[in-house]
């Protein structure tokens, strides 16, 4: 079983509210504890903020896995895949939540709060955590993004930068000036 999970909500405290508490209890009832980085205000937030809060989180083996909502989901799945060791996928139906979960080991599950209603909200969620990750040629896939996302972190190539001064680097693109 996947304990805990992390929740939280984007932008818009009171529009997304409801979501959020449905989906806590949802997780709640499937034996799940819930650790909540969401905003707690009632005016608009930037969802960089806790989005990245929880993929730290997941990164760091703080939780297991965790679930973002912004409007589009869009914004969520870009921050949560900034993170070092985040694989965040943005499910819309139960065939996406089902397949980021098989094929791509999926374990930040981004949400469009205003794309999709409360009931497949809810069984997106519920087939995300049920489903577990296939391996197979599936795992030899995702060890490769991990490879490229070890060798090529920022961390590693200021690292190089250091030790080569005849050679400059930018460690924002990975590229050599010319």
């Amino acid at each position: 079983m996947i304990s805990p999970a992390s929740l939280l909500r984007g932008e818009s405290a009171t529009q997304r509210a409801p979501f959020l508490e449905r989906i806590k209890a949802l997780l709640q009832s499937m034996g799940i504890d819930v650790i909540d980085y969401g905003t707690h205000e009632r005016r608009p937030c930037d969802y960089p903020d806790m989005g990245l809060a929880v993929a730290e989180a997941v990164a760091n083996g703080t939780v297991d896995r965790g679930v973002l909502f912004c409007g589009s989901g869009i914004g969520m799945s870009i921050t949560a895949n900034k993170v070092s060791g985040v694989r965040a996928a943005l499910c819309h139906d139960e065939l996406t939540a089902q397949m980021a979960r098989r094929h791509n080991d999926s374990n930040v599950l981004c949400l469009p709060a205003d794309l999709v209603g409360d009931a497949l909200m809810q069984n997106i969620v519920r087939i995300w955590l049920s489903t577990e990750f296939e391996g197979g040629r599936h795992a030899r896939r995702v060890e490769k993004i991990r490879a490229y996302e070890t060798n090529h972190s920022p961390t590693k190539a200021a690292t190089a930068c250091a030790q080569d001064t005849d050679h400059a680097v930018d460690v924002h693109s990975h590229k050599s000036p010319g």
